[in-house]
């Protein structure tokens, strides 16, 4: 032991790599829109990423297809039983984004 310095916590640590490895930066905004849309979404539902999980398989798909992340199967992703079409929750959530005929309806 030895007193005046800082503990040696590094005794014994492995470090380890990602169990997905590393994907690269999106350095030219291919995917950009897609991840605003999504962090949006999570702000505007707390930090609750349920109503969000539709923005995230679309950002997810920009990411695979343009080899920012190894393509993997959806139900790995733990996003099986989404719909490929994209479709948002805004219009439900929000009822200022509504069309003119749905503010007919609910009159």
């Amino acid at each position: 032991m030895s007193f005046g310095r800082p503990p040696s916590i590094n005794v014994g640590f492995k470090p380890a790599p990602p169990e997905r490895g590393s994907f690269p930066l999106d350095h030219y905004g291919e995917c950009k829109e897609k991840m605003q849309l999504y962090m949006a979404c999570l702000k505007q539902n707390g930090s609750t990423s349920s109503p969000c999980r539709q923005l995230s398989r679309d950002y997810l798909e920009c990411r695979m297809s343009n080899d920012l992340m190894e393509r993997d199967e959806w139900k790995n992703l733990g996003l099986a039983n989404l719909n490929d079409k994209s479709k948002t929750s805004t219009t439900k959530d929000n009822p200022s984004k509504a069309t003119d005929t749905d503010s007919t309806q609910r009159k």
